[in-house]
């Protein structure tokens, strides 16, 4: 059973494995590949996105009965007006299902917490767009680039 849990401050390991992680990361081949998240920056980032996170902030890993699997968030973003969603899986689980588990969960805590819709955008040759069409996103517009899918809640 997978459960989305608040992450300690010393479980940020966890994030910048995920985000060093070449094969995790392929899919962010568009916007640069793996992104450093050195321990120093820790503490600002978890202040941010866990303590003070203004209700315009919602981030969680995914954990099952072995540990971290990966991990889910939405952010108000001004380009849309809107939330944007994320799902990173680490590349060793994924084809288990914690992809499809992760959203549905991220998209009921949104609701949960009074957003009426979440957005993201995916590069144009991510397998992911299959997920977030299966679990009731559309296609809200299209570029050369990406795609911005939708999901009313």
């Amino acid at each position: 059973m997978i459960e989305l849990v608040i992450p300690a401050l010393e479980d940020m390991w966890f994030k910048e494995k995920l985000m060093a992680d070449e094969e995790t990361m392929s899919y962010n081949h568009a916007w640069g590949g793996t992104i450093p998240f050195p321990e120093e920056d820790w503490k600002d980032w978890y202040d941010y996105w866990i303590v003070d996170h203004e209700d315009r902030r919602f981030y969680r890993y995914l954990k099952d009965e072995n540990g971290f699997v990966g991990e889910v968030a939405y952010h108000h973003d001004s380009e849309y007006d809107g939330y944007v969603a994320d799902v990173i899986v680490f590349a060793k689980f994924r084809g288990k299902g914690y992809g499809d588990e992760g959203l549905r969960l991220l998209c009921a805590a949104a609701k949960e917490n009074g957003i009426t819709a979440l957005y993201d955008d995916i590069a144009i040759d991510n397998t992911a767009i299959k997920l977030f069409l299966k679990q009731g996103f559309y296609e809200s517009c299209r570029t050369e680039d990406k795609i911005v899918l939708k999901k009313d809640l």
